[in-house]
């Protein structure tokens, strides 16, 4: 039976790709790895990637010749959570404040992990959490 060995990509949703663009490469501070028009803009996380979709655009069939990816999108809030170290969660606290973003969240699960969650512009429910909220290393 075949292994799966990870997540390689993470896909939210967002009409404006402009706001999303700021939120995640300036406030996040993720680097882009590209951006097609209106239908997509695309960060490293990590040893991942963070796909933003526009769900106007993705829903679309391919056009004649592009890559066969097939039509996809959702609608609604969805959600991603970022691995942090304990040592960097204040910092992004602190960091997503002075950026005007709220935190709807600060809190510490039963096995001691802690996360903060937020709002990006699109209201995708975001989390920052230490690798320990799964008994990751």
């Amino acid at each position: 039976m075949p292994v799966i060995e990870g997540v390689l990509e993470t896909a939210l949703y967002a009409e404006d790709l402009d706001a999303a663009e700021a939120f995640y490469g300036g406030v996040l501070g993720l680097e882009k790895i590209a951006r097609i028009a209106n239908r997509h803009v695309f960060f490293r996380c990590g040893p991942g990637v963070l796909l933003i979709f526009n769900p106007v655009e993705t829903a679309k069939p391919p056009e004649q010749g592009s890559l066969p990816v097939p039509p996809h999108g959702a609608r609604g809030a969805g959600h991603a959570c970022f691995r942090l170290s304990p040592e960097n969660l204040d910092a992004m606290a602190a960091r997503l404040k002075a950026a005007g973003i709220t935190l709807e969240s600060d809190f510490h699960w039963p096995n001691g992990a802690r996360s903060i969650y937020f709002r990006d512009p699109a209201g995708n429910s975001l989390e920052c959490s230490e690798p320990k909220l799964w008994d990751l290393g």
